[in-house]
């Protein structure tokens, strides 16, 4: 496949992406192409270690593909974009839970499916140019891919407001967050790459890790855990528009920019996902409750309408400017039956 590269070198499993251009976006085929590649490998006794790294310098993996998600849901196709998540949401459980390291190298844009693919990994490297977020609630989706459990276990009430706000961390905020562990200058990776592919031991990341900056983040979390520690969207926002600080004001403005139902959702899940110790795979089947009713019952298609298809920069979203009400977050986030989520086991 011309969109992804995926080999053995050495003690390595390899794999790829090879989509610069698009900014490595993932597609269904990348997807289920990696999670076939881990499944092989798990009995390969020659593969100790997984590295999973991308073409270019703009991106990792600036998210899923979303323009077919989008075609396919206009024509009323909802089944698509449904076993898209699913298989993607089966692989993100497996990269978290697999049983020989798997290390990933982040430049640049990682965003939304980006963060599924690389930062559950055990071993995540992040660089001076490392830019992470999980944008998801500008295009009418909650946090996914397994980002409601990495933000839920977030310092305070920092993964509320990153999953609401879409803030882009740099690599030392991601650090600070638990999206990447490792800071190494992007000029040693090559070597790097190459020691743990002869030797499959991963040793040699920490030894190669410098101290990363301060976290800009870190300043501002006290601001952060006093604005964002409220039960509800409703009354985030209301403290945001109350509290005098520039920060306050900025931040409630990018918050009106986001769809409501999409942000009442996403805190929703987070809080449920802190109410007892962060689980991966409680988050997954939480966060595909929501988008498998994305395209019919919430803004999905109209937030990609606004962003890269029109691209107006107008949505027009469900409950603008009033409260979500009780019932419809209820009805986003209720049980699935049979059409839940389900792991191999």
């Amino acid at each position: 496949m011309s969109d992804i590269n995926i080999r053995v070198e050495g003690r390595a499993g390899r794999i790829t992406l090879t989509r610069p251009k698009a900014l490595n976006a993932l597609s269904h085929d990348m997807c289920m192409a990696i999670d076939t590649a881990l499944h092989l490998w798990r009995e390969e006794e020659q593969v100790a270690l997984v590295i999973i790294d991308a073409e270019g310098d703009k991106a990792f993996c600036a998210g899923g593909d979303i323009a077919e998600l989008y075609e396919t849901g206009m024509r009323g196709d909802f089944d698509y974009g449904q076993s898209f998540w699913r298989d993607e949401y089966r692989l993100n459980a497996l990269l978290a839970t697999y049983a020989k390291p798997v290390v990933s190298f982040m430049q640049g844009y990682t965003m939304g499916g980006g963060v599924g693919i690389g930062c559950h990994g055990r071993h995540r490297v992040v660089e001076e140019s490392s830019r992470i977020a999980m944008p998801e609630c500008g295009i009418g989706l909650v946090p996914d891919v397994g980002g409601s459990y990495l933000l839920a276990r977030a310092p305070g009430q920092l993964g509320v407001y990153l999953g609401t706000t879409a803030a882009r961390m740099n690599a030392s905020d991601a650090i600070l967050a638990g999206f990447a562990d490792h800071f190494i200058p992007r000029a040693q990776w090559d070597d790097l790459i190459q020691i743990l592919e002869a030797s499959g031991e991963v040793d040699h990341i920490i030894s190669h890790a410098h101290t990363p900056p301060q976290a800009d983040l870190l300043n501002l979390l006290p601001e952060i855990n006093r604005l964002f520690d409220a039960p509800n969207l409703a009354e985030i926002q209301s403290q945001l528009a109350a509290y005098g600080s520039t920060f306050a004001q900025d931040t409630l403005a990018v918050m009106q920019r986001n769809s409501p139902l999409a942000m009442a959702c996403a805190i929703e899940i987070i809080r449920y996902l802190q109410a007892e110790t962060p689980d991966m795979y409680r988050a997954l089947r939480m966060e595909y409750r929501y988008t498998h009713r994305a395209m019919q019952e919430g803004d999905f298609l109209e937030g990609i309408r606004a962003a890269i298809i029109d691209k107006d920069r107008n949505p027009q979203w469900k409950f603008a400017n009033q409260p979500v009400p009780r019932d419809a977050i209820d009805r986003m986030l209720a049980p699935l039956g049979v059409d839940g989520l389900k792991f191999e086991t």
